[in-house]
C-alpha cells in the first residue's frame, strides 16, 4: 500500500498549471521590450535593395550573365554624381518617401585600402544597416579587372 498521500492526477493537473505560469511570464516579458527594439532589420533591408540597384544597374559593365562585373567609369561617375547632387540621387534610389527619409553611404574599397567614398557622414547613435558587396570592377581601358567591396550603408 502506498502512504505519499499523492495522487497521480493531482501530479499531473500541478505540472500543467506550473507550466501554463511559465508560459505566460515569458510570453508577457517579451511584451513589454517591444517598443524598445531597433529598426535595425529594415534599413539591413533598404540596403540590400539599394545596392542591388545600383550594381545591377547603375555600374552594371553590361554583361547579363556576370551580375557583379561593373564598369570602372559608372562607378566613378556615380560616386561624383553622390557627392554633388545627393538629393536627386536619393529620390531617384526611392529613398525619399512622405513620411519616411533615409539616408546613404556608399564606400569602395579593394585590398589597399578605400579607393572611394561618396554620401552623408553616418551620425553618431543611430541605426545603420549595411551591405557589403564583392564585385568585380572592370577597367574599359585596359580591361583588367580588380576586386572590390562595396559598403553600403543605410540610416
Amino acid at each position: 500500500m502506498d502512504s505519499k498521500g499523492q495522487m497521480t492526477i493531482d501530479y499531473l493537473i500541478s505540472i500543467t498549471v506550473f507550466l501554463l505560469a511559465v508560459v505566460f511570464v515569458f510570453s508577457y516579458t517579451s511584451g513589454i521590450f517591444t517598443p524598445f527594439q531597433s529598426n535595425s532589420d529594415e534599413v539591413t533591408l533598404i540596403a540590400d535593395r539599394v545596392s542591388t540597384s545600383i550594381v545591377e544597374k547603375r555600374m552594371s559593365a553590361g554583361d547579363e550573365g556576370l551580375p557583379n562585373l561593373i564598369n570602372d567609369t559608372k562607378m566613378n561617375d556615380f560616386f561624383a554624381e553622390l557627392d554633388t547632387n545627393y538629393e536627386p540621387t536619393i529620390d531617384s534610389l526611392g529613398m525619399n518617401g512622405s513620411y519616411l527619409r533615409y539616408d546613404l553611404n556608399v564606400t569602395a574599397e579593394n585590398s589597399s585600402g578605400i579607393i572611394s567614398a561618396a554620401g552623408e557622414q553616418i551620425p553618431p547613435r543611430v541605426n545603420v544597416g549595411q551591405t557589403r558587396r564583392i564585385i568585380l570592377c572592370r577597367d574599359d581601358d585596359t580591361g583588367d579587372t580588380d576586386m572590390i567591396i562595396l559598403s553600403f550603408r543605410v540610416w
